[in-house]
């Protein structure tokens, strides 16, 4: 699981840049755990630089499976015995952010995961009891709780922004379960300590909706605006992708999840300090405050303790932006 590189001149359309940068890293990542499962014969990885981005505009298959505290949404595609691939979206996106990635590696051999991240379209809370909770390990819980579910023992977990920090942290505290792991936005784990530590003003300028969300004038915001909220950020992470109302509006769909404004309110202002996590989720956070290292032989790797929100230079902010939004 060595840490991927990323590359500060990717194609800053935001479905060209999943469909064809993350993918090359996909396509190493997959080719280097290929010889780690047997099963993974069974896939061509050479097979993956074939993806035509636009293409595709839904997913084959559709499911729920309840799973842990959630009933889990997700997409599903390619052959049921194939080397299993979990793809884990961000925030404001949602399982669309995969639409042409999923057939791509479906294509190859792999049986690809796509889920509705909790708050996010299909996904639901069985219990009202449930704290509407989205710290950064109980999100990687879910994961673990789909994989436990779906009785995959191991996968390789791939992600971006929300996702990115899921799949980091799956790696970090569960690597038995982890075939590879492909994080686009980079190490993302984090702590509320480091939260707290102030960072230089045009840094601060980039998150100024983590301030909004900290105030009730937010919440009430984002309630009312959702869909014209999560537009502007598209807009502003990725200035040069000219997305149509189309694919906006697939995505959108999944911000109407009756828990989707409480989990983005409570996952900005845990990361700032302003709202407790649970407690029985503390030993995880307390391990994560340590920036765990993320191994696999023979790769090492480990992240320097950084903020949340995670500043990135100023000179190299907007070209990674256009591509990886790290909210």
């Amino acid at each position: 699981m060595g840490a991927p590189k990323l590359s500060q001149d990717i194609d800053p359309h935001r479905r060209r840049f999943l469909g064809t940068a993350a993918m090359s890293v996909v396509t190493a990542q997959l080719g280097m755990t290929c010889s780690a499962d047997a099963q993974t014969k069974k896939a061509r990885a050479g097979d993956l630089d074939t993806i035509k981005p636009g293409r595709n505009t839904s997913f084959r298959s559709l499911k729920q499976i309840d799973s842990g505290a959630l009933n889990i949404g997700y997409a599903e595609d390619g052959p049921s015995d194939g080397p299993v691939v979990i793809c884990l979206h961000g925030w404001p996106y949602d399982i669309h952010s995969f639409v042409d990635v999923a057939p791509a590696l479906a294509s190859a051999g792999y049986r690809v995961i796509v889920p509705y991240l909790r708050g996010y379209g299909t996904t639901r809370f069985p219990s009202r009891e449930t704290p509407r909770n989205g710290q950064q390990s109980v999100v990687a819980v879910d994961a673990i709780a789909l994989m436990d579910a779906l009785k995959i023992q191991k996968a390789t977990i791939a992600g971006f922004d929300w996702g990115a920090r899921t799949a980091d942290i799956m790696a970090a505290l569960w690597p038995e379960r982890c075939n590879g792991l492909v994080s686009v936005s980079g190490y993302l784990i984090g702590n509320q300590e480091a939260g707290r530590i102030p960072l230089p003003p045009s840094a601060e300028l980039q998150w100024w909706y983590q301030f909004y969300f900290a105030t009730e004038r937010g919440r009430a915001g984002y309630d009312k605006n959702r869909n014209e909220f999560n537009k502007l950020i598209w807009q502003l992470a990725s200035p040069k992708w000219n997305f149509g109302d189309a694919t906006f509006d697939r995505s959108a769909a999944a911000f109407d999840n009756p828990d989707h404004v409480a989990i983005v309110i409570h996952n900005y202002r845990w990361r700032l300090g302003l709202a407790e996590g649970e407690a029985k989720y503390d030993d995880l956070e307390k391990r994560l405050a340590e920036a765990p290292a993320i191994t696999s032989p023979p790769s090492r790797w480990k992240a320097t303790p950084m903020a949340l929100p995670i500043p990135t230079p100023a000179p190299t902010r907007r070209s990674l932006l256009a591509n990886t939004p790290t909210g």
